[in-house]
């Protein structure tokens, strides 16, 4: 069985307080065009020395299937993914039997890493964001990132 975070060490990785240099959030919205999917990374380390990234994903053909991730560097080098704030599809929480539509935000949990389901496969449902700049918007307020403010993403608007 693959390594485990617990859920303290989860909710440890979100608060503990992150900064990103320079100019990230309009780093982070100008998508490197791919086939079918434009996306962008950023590779941080937090306050207390934990290698982060943010991954920034959007289908090139509908602009609501998105996806916008936290996640953590693991020892063995796989990307942990603390949270995952996704555009509007279909989601189903399989432990729970729960079955939705809409835009949602997955959390890491530990419960479904012993059930042997991806980390963060549980979502709920948001009405919090409507599309990928809404989503980072999000996920910026949520995991501590310092000086940051939600209207600062209104100067990378063109």
């Amino acid at each position: 069985m693959p390594e485990v975070v617990t859920d303290d060490e989860i909710a440890r990785l979100i608060a503990v307080p992150k900064k990103l240099e320079g100019n990230p959030l309009k780093s982070l919205l100008t998508l490197r065009r791919g086939r079918h999917v434009d996306q962008r990374s950023m590779e941080f380390f937090s306050a207390s020395g934990d290698k982060l990234r943010i991954i920034v994903r959007q289908n090139r053909l509908d602009p609501l299937d998105f996806s916008v991730i936290l996640g953590y560097q693991l020892p063995s080098g796989r990307l942990f993914r603390l949270r995952r704030y996704n555009g509007r599809h279909e989601h189903r929480n399989t432990l729970e039997n729960e079955q939705f539509y809409g835009f949602h935000i997955h959390a890491a949990s530990e419960r479904y890493q012993k059930a042997g389901r991806d980390e963060e496969s549980h979502a709920k449902a948001t009405v919090r964001f409507k599309d990928v700049k809404g989503a980072l918007e999000c996920l910026l307020e949520d995991c501590a990132f310092e000086g940051y403010e939600r209207n600062q993403m209104n100067l990378f608007e063109e």
